[in-house]
């Protein structure tokens, strides 16, 4: 094999006209070979003959798009002292745009062999190639965009529909075979047009950087269905392309986005930076470990045998690493500009901003985000709490971020399983957590959740009291035992009529909540269709009916489908429901009303007495449309209907009395959680009425702006 030398930037494979560059970091190995393989498998070996500030690179006339590669790098084979270089073992390039394969889980991948008396301290010689994904080569000018354009949501106008690729496209009943399962299939019309309709305009995605299969979940017949386990972060996840895994899942993930794009659908990516499918000091060398281990991951100080584990999964990426916060930020960058998705929500967020062991709010992981002129520019979002001390961190990330809201979760699920713990904490979280992002922040920092992937679906969370993980097969000792989930008198399916309706009326408030909050909305996917996981709260390995899609149940939940559309455009329409800016409680306009008011079942504004009750549990919200300070894109006021909002998680069935003015003389019922099929108009109140609220449910009245 010819090998020019080439240079050392780009890092990865970057091909040209005449052949391909390839540039790899290691700041602790000796020696690097390149080696490429043909369609049999057959391996051909080169030294990168040029080394510069740590890349090795070199140059290979001849070779193009859709070669498969991989590297062997000398060094020290030291663990105790974090070494683990073994040219035994081929590598994963940690910059490969596109992987092809999975493990084949061997003796040889791991790094030391399984009967040695040392373990991990001794190595391993058994050679490892026919057992571990290929990279490969992909030219990333090849693909026609047309005239995409990015949707470029408003935080504050975004609703976000968190669905996993394969599970919302494999059963879905006419799609082509083929494309079920896969990007493709997210990219069919009939796709788009389920999440057009809903009124989503921004989807997240399960992770799709190119992950792996764990050894202990094959052995079980099980698979990993979430995909957090990455062991690529430039490439698309290989099994959810239809078209093929040597380099066209890049242009079909592509066409996805576009597809999206032009529907006004973003796409935001769940990644996971924090650690990788490497595992601890007992896991096998796939990539990163081989390539440079105590560059990539955070090792134990004073004991680099073993590594820092703030995520749960045996290692955590080392973010204090320069080279380790470019590969970060090189990613980021590719998936936006050459894949053009929308944002990023970053797994186990915390565990990336640890600089020592305390979480750093300005730590090196956010000031290059901040400073980056193509990142900073798309949504960030953070799951901000990771599994070491102190990891709990939600309303502490800077200004620039929004974060899921875990206590927006908690406490909505609290109020509506009928919890005593009093209505101040819900009046925080329906008017989007002024106190955990007031001081500089605003409320479109807040991503407000109900369910998501990670616990029971909507259907289980008024299903089950507890978890049913069975299936799993840790004996239902996995997921969380603390749901704060109520099955409304009967422990999962049932004929009761009365359970089933009570059941079908909390999943309409669990919803008419959410979308009636300050703050970005986040619906699970499918929940719009009563998706169930049979109670399992944790089906992170279910890869087969227990987490897909059940399309057939469309037509048993027509009703709730419209249910949820109704209140996505209902929120679209008020712009009430969507301020940029924080509430005053006061008249911001100078209008007799304030923009927002807080009222208790008698129709009196609440005392101090009121919200220090942890029995109460009804509540009435005045929304004023009239005193919105915001602005349109051209600098023009905005006004819009005044909504009034009684919420009632009451076991009996209660009256409410409409305030008096100035909050309005006549309102007309526009939302019941239990009459949805109710039309605007039917039934209106005027100041001093009284509004019937049957137990545990919502009704919203609205009366027209007074001002224009």
């Amino acid at each position: 094999m010819d090998v020019w030398p080439g240079r050392p930037y780009p890092l990865g494979a970057t091909p040209d006209a005449g052949g391909t560059n390839f540039s790899l970091f290691s700041e602790g190995g000796d020696a690097v070979e390149l080696c490429l393989f043909d369609d049999a498998g057959h391996e051909q070996r080169a030294r990168l003959p040029e080394v510069t500030a740590h890349r090795f690179h070199g140059y290979v006339p001849g070779v193009g798009p859709g070669q498969r590669y991989g590297f062997r790098v000398h060094g020290p084979f030291d663990p105790a002292a974090g070494q683990r270089f073994n040219p035994d073992k081929l590598l994963i390039d940690p910059y490969a745009k596109a992987i092809e394969g999975g493990v084949g889980w061997d003796q040889s991948v791991y790094g030391y062999p399984f009967d040695a008396e040392g373990k991990d301290l001794e190595p391993n010689h058994a050679d490892s190639a026919p057992h571990v994904p290929k990279s490969i080569v992909v030219r990333d000018d090849e693909f026609e965009w047309g005239d995409d354009r990015r949707p470029r949501v408003p935080m504050h106008e975004t609703s976000i529909y968190e669905v996993h690729v394969k599970g919302f496209t494999k059963l879905h009943p006419t799609m082509a075979e083929h494309q079920r399962g896969t990007y493709a299939g997210m990219a069919t019309p009939e796709a788009v047009e389920h999440l057009h309709l809903l009124g989503v305009n921004a989807v997240e995605l399960l992770p799709v950087h190119h992950f792996v299969d764990d050894d202990t979940l094959q052995q079980k017949g099980l698979h990993n269905y979430w995909g957090y386990n990455s062991i690529g972060y430039f490439a698309p996840h290989s099994e959810y392309s239809s078209s093929g895994r040597a380099g066209q899942q890049v242009g079909e993930f592509k066409s996805m986005v576009k597809a999206l794009h032009a529907a006004g659908i973003e796409v935001i990516l769940d990644v996971v930076y924090n650690h990788t499918a490497e595992g601890n000091h007992l896991g096998p060398t796939l990539s990163f470990r081989g390539v440079d281990n105590p560059s990539y991951y955070r090792l134990v100080e004073g004991d680099e045998r073993y590594y820092m584990d703030y995520t749960g999964t045996g290692n955590t990426l080392n973010m204090r690493h320069p080279n380790v916060l470019q590969l970060l930020m090189d990613s980021l960058r590719y998936w936006v500009t050459e894949m053009h998705v929308d944002g990023f929500r970053f797994d186990l967020a915390s565990a990336l901003a640890r600089e020592m062991h305390d979480v750093e709010r300005l730590s090196s992981f956010f000031d290059v985000i901040q400073q980056d002129p193509v990142v900073s520019g798309v949504k960030l979002i953070a799951e901000p709490w990771d599994v070491g001390e102190g990891g709990y961190q939600v309303g502490n990330f800077p200004p620039l971020w929004s974060e899921w809201n875990g206590k927006y979760r908690d406490t909505i699920r609290d109020y509506w399983r009928g919890q005593e713990a009093g209505v101040a904490e819900l009046a925080y979280r329906l008017t989007g957590s002024s106190d955990l992002y007031g001081d500089d922040r605003r409320p479109g920092a807040s991503i407000n959740f109900v369910t998501a992937h990670d616990g029971f679906t909507l259907n289980d969370l008024v299903s089950y009291n507890d978890k049913h993980n069975q299936a799993n097969g840790e004996g239902n000792n996995d997921g969380d035992n603390g749901n704060r989930s109520w099955n409304c008198g009967a422990e999962g399916p049932t004929d009761d009529p009365e359970v089933c309706k009570l059941r079908e009326r909390q999943r309409r408030n669990f919803l008419a909540t959410l979308f009636l909050s300050q703050g970005v909305p986040m619906l699970l996917g499918g929940d719009e269709l009563g998706r169930t996981q049979q109670g399992n709260n944790n089906a992170y390995c279910q890869d087969n009916e227990i987490s897909w899609f059940d399309w057939t149940m469309r037509d048993e939940n027509l009703a709730l489908l419209g249910f949820t559309r109704r209140l996505m455009d209902f929120r679209r329409a008020h712009p009430v429901l969507r301020r940029r800016r924080w509430f005053q409680g006061r008249a911001i306009r100078g209008g007799e009303a304030k923009d927002i008011a807080w009222f208790n079942p008698d129709g009196e504004e609440m005392t101090d007495a009121d919200w220090e009750a942890g029995y109460a549990k009804v509540l009435g919200v005045f929304l004023n449309g009239d005193e919105i300070p915001d602005r349109g894109p051209k600098g023009e006021r905005i006004v819009d209907d005044s909504l009034l909002m009684l919420f009632s998680a009451n076991a009996e069935p209660i009256g409410f009395t409409v305030p008096a003015a100035p909050y309005g003389e006549s309102w007309g019922v526009v939302l019941d959680t239990n009459q949805p099929g109710l039309t605007e108009g039917d039934r209106t109140y005027k100041a001093g009425d009284e509004v019937p609220l049957v137990a545990r449910s919502v009704v919203v009245l609205c009366r027209p702006p007074t001002s224009a």
